[in-house]
């Protein structure tokens, strides 16, 4: 059967595409795709009425409300109109007068040649008489031709082409041929040409193909056509409410079509195949988004809480397209497709990039780009414009280190849009009016795009549990309320914690890693501290250790217990997931060397103390955030107990912390790298220089010196005051 065949084929596709697809992903992904086809369908639904040109109409239509719209069919016809009344454009063809005297000086010049070329006036008679003979000329005047010098037979030549000039060289069109001859046969009798010689000349004149030297032009008329047209101020029409647009039984016009068009009262009947193109169209949209991301971010693609996001902000989208498109500004067609424009493309990419990744911010904005397209009456430059305006937005979320980056994006958008807009309105050849309008609309993008993305990002991140700069941004604060307990009672872990942030963060930049994420993780790292802060020894004042009292076992477990208070306070206070896996991880399965050997010394056998019972209950380090935020713990607590930190025993140091944790496979599940861990080091090196760098020690007699002369200097200060 044939669907079982199909069922056959699809398996495969169905099989890679994963177990749960055809449960609750497939539910919600159906649902999400039924609503953006019905958003973006509005201009497809089924309509009331069917009227076209000619005929009657069923019923009286009148107006619901009152209107004023710019009629492009009354437009169009008076701009027919205009151009019906152009007068056609003639001009001279100067190329004529040169071809009559051509003919001209071709007669002239065979007279000359015959009579130069021999003595005999018999013999030039002859010839000239076989030359003219379609000239019909008398004998008399063929000899008096053969006896002429060069000079007279010069001078007929230039008095002919004198009078050819001097008529033809004004506008002749081609009903007045016959004038023109006669023009040039009587001025031949007032020239004052020889009297033997007038009829050879009025015989030329008579001969010679006249030809109109006025003409149509065509592309000037065609120009100056265009040009009136383009005068054609828009024909308003006003409708008051009420008005009747057109009787029952009245034949239809144009100008009714366009008026119940504008007024929203003509239905044209189902545009089925614009549908289903439609759902085409956006079904490949949704397959070619959801093979990106099966093929390049399986994370995002096995996460049904991450794709009902994008879906969501997808459908987000399109309601605010179609509120946009659905702004009249000032009920001009014209302007009022400029609103595209307006459409907040940028917004859905900010969101994308600063929730979920920048990669797939760039899918999504060339989506949402084609999508604005459609919406906006398939124009190319919304799309286009879309896309500019998307990309610049991710370009400005990508790195954010401060708050003030996100509001300041919108600068940078407002003018990437502005520029955008100005070349796609120069190319399709805007008036000026359209484009301060457009740019206006560009600008009001730019800041309606980063205020949407401000609005939505704190409601986007607590419903989806999604971490982003701006959340690590925001727990960074000092006056974030376990910081500043910190502060005040653990102090010495405060400053240990900013320690370790700062070498995490030198670490995970310098390896690729979240830099932000490490910094702020290493900030809470250790509020576990909180509860028993004085059995940690950063944080006592005196040289007694409350450990010096208790067994190694009790102090283990007081030791351990840390990371499991500082979880509990990290749910209280609703810190992210990914900061509590840092908590929880920071100091995996490691061996507390100082307790167990503590109790190897204290107990009879050694073979009797566990050293698993001196762990900490992990897990290991399952991210590089994690596991750098381990290394940079251990190496900024021991380099401490260096008794003199140079540069040499520190980087020995570091490397031995590495090494520890590498042996006892502590970073077996971070994914760092053999390299990784050499950059790590390096970059620990580089901190802590800076921290422990070495002083200049200045001999005795120096700083005598220095003393001495501060106190005279400090003298003469004194006395140049009094």
């Amino acid at each position: 059967m044939p669907w079982q065949r199909l069922e056959t084929l699809l398996h495969p596709l169905l099989a890679r595409l994963g177990p749960r697809f055809l449960t609750r992903r497939a539910v919600w992904g159906m649902a999400l795709f039924v609503i953006a086809v019905a958003i973006m369908a509005l201009d497809f639904l089924p309509q009331k009425l069917d009227l076209t040109v000619g005929q009657p109409s069923p019923r009286d239509f009148k107006a619901p409300q009152g209107i004023v719209y710019e009629s492009e069919v009354l437009t169009q016809k008076a701009r027919e109109e205009a151009a019906r009344q152009v007068a056609p454009v003639y001009r001279v063809d100067n190329t004529v007068v040169a071809s009559l005297t051509g003919q001209v000086d071709s007669i002239f010049q065979s007279i000359r040649e015959i009579n130069n070329s021999t003595g005999d006036a018999n013999e030039r008679v002859a010839r000239l008489k076989e030359r003219l003979n379609q000239f019909k000329l008398t004998p008399a005047i063929i000899q008096a031709l053969a006896t002429a010098d060069s000079g007279t037979i010069n001078n007929l030549a230039t008095a002919t082409k004198s009078i050819i000039n001097q008529v033809m060289g004004e506008a002749v069109p081609q009903d007045a041929l016959n004038t023109a001859r006669d023009k040039m046969l009587a001025a031949v009798e007032t020239s004052g040409i020889d009297a033997r010689y007038r009829p050879l000349v009025a015989a030329l004149l008579r001969e010679l193909d006249l030809k109109p030297n006025l003409i149509y032009d065509v592309a000037a008329t065609m120009q100056k056509q265009e040009k009136a047209r383009a005068e054609v101020v828009p024909v308003q029409v006003t409708i008051r409410q009420g008005e009747k647009i057109v009787s029952d039984g009245e034949l239809v016009t144009a100008e009714d079509i366009e008026a119940l068009q504008k007024l929203g009262l003509l239905r044209t009947g189902t545009s089925w195949g614009g549908f289903i193109g439609l759902i085409l169209f956006q079904g490949i949209l949704v397959a070619l988004m959801l093979l990106y991301l099966r093929f390049f971010k399986p994370d995002i693609y096995g996460d049904n809480h991450l794709l009902l996001l994008l879906g969501l902000l997808w459908l987000i989208f399109l309601v605010f397209s179609r509120g946009v498109v659905a702004i009249s500004l000032g009920g001009r067609p014209d302007l009022a497709r400029l609103v595209g424009y307006l459409m907040p493309v940028a917004a859905g990419s900010m969101l994308v990039a600063i929730l979920l990744d920048a990669q797939v911010a760039v899918i999504f904005t060339v989506f949402l780009g084609l999508e604005a397209g459609i919406i906006s009456g398939n124009y190319y430059q919304f799309a286009a414009a879309g896309f500019i305006s998307g990309l610049t937005g991710i370009y400005c979320v990508a790195h954010l280190s401060h708050r003030s980056d996100l509001a300041r994006s919108s600068l940078f958008l407002m003018l990437a849009n502005l520029l955008s807009v100005v070349a796609l309105g120069l190319m399709l050849k805007d008036t000026l009016f359209q484009l301060s309008i457009a740019a206006g609309l560009a600008l009001a993008n730019g800041l309606l795009s980063t205020v949407l993305t401000i609005g939505f990002l704190p409601f986007l991140e607590n419903s989806f549990g999604i971490t982003t700069a701006v959340k690590l941004l925001e727990l960074s604060d000092p006056n974030h309320p376990l910081l500043k307990r910190l502060l005040l009672e653990a102090p010495g872990t405060y400053h240990h914690s900013i320690l370790v942030g700062n070498l995490a963060e030198a670490a995970a930049n310098a390896v690729g890693a979240d830099s932000l994420l490490a910094r702020v993780g290493a900030y809470y790292h250790d509020i576990g501290k909180l509860k028993r802060p004085y059995f940690f020894i950063e944080n006592q004042v005196t040289p007694e250790n409350p450990h010096d009292r208790l067994a190694p076992t009790l102090s283990t477990l007081i030791i351990s217990c840390h990371v499991k208070d500082g979880l509990e306070m990290a749910r209280e206070f609703h810190l992210p997931r990914v900061i509590q896996d840092i908590i929880a991880q920071h100091h995996g399965a490691t061996l507390m060397s100082y307790f167990y050997h503590k109790a190897c010394e204290n107990s009879r056998d050694e073979k009797e103390v566990a050293a698993d019972d001196f762990r900490y209950e992990g897990p290991k380090p399952q991210s590089k955030e994690a596991a750098i935020v381990m290394l940079a713990d251990s190496v900024e607590a021991g380099i401490r107990s260096l008794p003199k930190a140079t540069p040499g025993r520190m980087e020995g140091f570091i490397r031995k912390i590495i090494k520890e944790k590498l042996e006892d496979n502590q970073l077996e599940a971070s994914d760092l790298t053999f390299r990784e861990l050499t950059v790590i080091a390096e970059a620990f090196m580089r901190v802590l220089n800076g921290i422990f760098h070495t002083r200049v020690e200045y001999p005795e007699v120096v700083v005598k010196e220095i003393e001495r002369r501060k106190n005279r200097n400090g003298v003469l200060h004194k006395q140049s005051a009094g």
